[in-house]
């Protein structure tokens, strides 16, 4: 099959033909219909590194065409939606319903000594967050899979595996957003839009976007937005005052640098709570004021994936889209070929666009 395969640190993706093994126990052979480019993937291809070769992409959505002999959660024929989440389903974590925080994700993947599910020239190569959804098909562990209605269309289905799951999730289930609360988003891209739609379903009663670009505001604008702040040219934290009159019940930092984040702090009133999701630089954190949070009752929570149950969450945010309750069309602002995935991350720099997603594999 066909693949973009990373050979080394800023080598790019070069489409190269790679051998596929066989589905083994609970391993599920997927054809991919769509995968979507998340800047994540890119910083491994470029600095973070990690094992080379690799076929990266983490964003997969395809069809079932053949299972392991021990697969019982789909079967050949389903559409399904990939997650970087691995879990084993078995440790005290995942028994305990936060299968995020699974103790074994190793258990996802074939053990040392076993013949590797990808090669290139006979040579092993790894599979991104055990998807490696930059190619024409996949073998993925059951537990990182989750069945969506047929009906779904490809593009926006495969955003659901990460950035809707780290965005909605983080209002949803990390923050447990109720009805008539507040809410503070800072950051305006593909992610933050996907906590919009959070705090929509939610029934927040005020939904605060800052960013510092005026086109991604008025973007928020159109996926729920009640209040846009360009922290550029405006004091977000006076805003954001002035708009609740008391502070916000939850801030989402999707930016993750130093002075953002203590702008989201001040933002809080009495009892609410910042989390943090994105990570923007090296530095990335929070110096807190332990009486300041005692004498506020605050909390400030890191958040992973958004707490998400992928199982029970990539259903549900389908039948939401499906439903018209929440927008994913208005995120993939470009489709691409496999041998576009170069062209479609330098893309991505420009700041009008949300998403971009591979939906021909030819």
């Amino acid at each position: 099959m066909k693949a973009c395969v990373t050979k080394g640190l800023s080598q790019g993706f070069v489409v190269e033909e790679v051998e596929l093994a066989a589905p083994a126990g609970h391993e599920v052979r997927v054809a991919v219909r769509a995968s979507g480019l998340c800047h994540s993937d890119l910083s491994v291809a470029t600095f973070i590194g990690g094992e080379f070769p690799v076929v990266l992409g983490h964003e997969v959505a395809g069809v079932v065409t053949e299972v392991g002999p021990e697969v019982t959660q789909v079967k050949s024929g389903d559409h399904v939606v990939g997650s970087l989440i691995q879990y084993c389903g078995a440790c005290v974590n995942c028994l305990g319903g936060r299968t995020h925080i699974c103790l074994h994700p190793e258990a996802t993947l074939r053990a040392p000594g076993q013949a590797p599910r990808l090669t290139w020239n006979g040579v092993p190569v790894a599979q991104g967050m055990g998807l490696g959804g930059f190619a024409q098909e996949a073998l993925i562990h059951e537990n990182q899979l989750a069945v969506i209605p047929d009906e779904m269309p490809w593009a926006p289905a495969a955003l659901i595996g990460c950035g809707v799951l780290t965005g909605a999730g983080a209002v949803l289930n990390s923050a447990n957003v109720q009805q008539g609360e507040t809410v503070v988003i800072m950051g305006a891209g593909g992610v933050g839009m996907n906590a919009v739609s959070g705090a929509r379903i939610a029934g927040a009663d005020t939904i605060i976007v800052t960013d510092i670009t005026d086109g991604k505001l008025e973007r928020a604008k159109a996926f729920g937005a009640t209040h846009v702040v360009n922290s550029r040219t405006t004091d977000p934290v006076e805003a954001v005052r002035g708009i609740t009159g008391h502070g916000a019940d939850h801030v989402f930092d999707f930016v993750g640098v130093r002075p953002v984040t203590a702008q989201g702090m001040q933002m809080l009133g009495k009892g609410g709570g910042l989390y943090l999701i994105g990570v923007g630089g090296n530095d990335a954190g929070i110096d807190v004021s332990a009486m300041a949070a005692l004498t506020g009752s605050q909390k400030v929570q890191g958040v992973y994936m958004g707490s998400s149950n992928l199982k029970r969450d990539i259903p549900f945010y389908a039948s939401m889209y499906l439903q018209g309750r929440m927008n994913l069309d208005d995120l993939v602002s470009k489709e691409i070929g496999l041998a576009d995935v170069e062209s479609g991350y330098e893309s991505l720099k420009d700041g009008t666009t949300a998403r971009v997603v591979i939906t021909d594999f030819s």
